[in-house]
């Protein structure tokens, strides 16, 4: 018949190895869990970048007997990348087309008025990209939906960049519109205006993370 002292002894000694046992099933399930909570490297990193609107410009100009030529003061530009492919670029300008500033209140104010921009109902002239590519060693043809007074077309931004691989640089790009075809069929008195409007856009840009994009040549 066994004392209260080895009964007491051997639930004791029962308890450690229960213990022992609970703990050499929970450490590998404690070290599993720290892993996964451990930041896990991305296999997927993209090309991120910044436009400095400081440094950069949109402006337009159109043909006329009078010269007709501004910039936009106020814009946002993106460009985002979906993997390294310099292809899979994608570039959005958010204009507001009230910020127009030709150097004349009176060219300004009829630019803002229904018969052009029409602020009022039309705040934003934007343009998104569509489909990007690659002309040259640092030469872009970018389709995209160019929207203004609420009328979108495709159009066609050409794009020039000057440089490959490096933290900072600089994308220059022309597009050109028929203004009849988006509803600006008005005059100005007195002044003759051609038709077709173009629009030029120097874009300072600087890259804050990921690599560097990968050029198709």
């Amino acid at each position: 018949m066994l004392t209260a002292t080895q009964n007491w002894t051997r639930r004791s000694n029962g308890r450690s190895c229960l213990s022992t046992r609970i703990r050499y099933v929970l450490a590998p399930t404690a070290c599993l869990i720290g892993i996964l909570a451990l930041p896990q490297p991305s296999g997927a990193q993209v090309p991120t970048y910044e436009v400095t609107p400081e440094e950069s410009t949109i402006k337009f100009g159109v043909d006329s007997s009078v010269s007709i030529k501004g910039v936009f003061e106020k814009w946002n530009t993106r460009i985002t990348f979906s993997s390294r492919d310099v292809r899979s670029a994608a570039i959005d300008i958010e204009i507001e087309a009230d910020s127009v500033n030709t150097g004349s209140h009176m060219k300004d104010n009829k630019l803002k008025s229904k018969d052009f921009f029409n602020v009022k109902e039309s705040p934003l002239i934007t343009f998104k990209s569509t489909k990007i590519v690659q002309t040259g060693p640092y030469t872009f043809d970018i389709e995209g939906n160019f929207t203004i007074r609420g009328v979108t077309k495709t159009e066609k931004l050409t794009l020039t960049s000057d440089s490959k691989g490096t933290a900072t640089g600089n994308l220059d790009g022309t597009m050109a519109f028929d203004r009849k075809e988006y509803g600006m069929t008005s005059g100005i008195p007195f002044i003759k205006i051609a038709n077709r409007v173009e629009v030029n856009v120097r874009l300072k840009w600087k890259q804050t993370s990921g690599p560097p994009p990968l050029f198709e040549q």
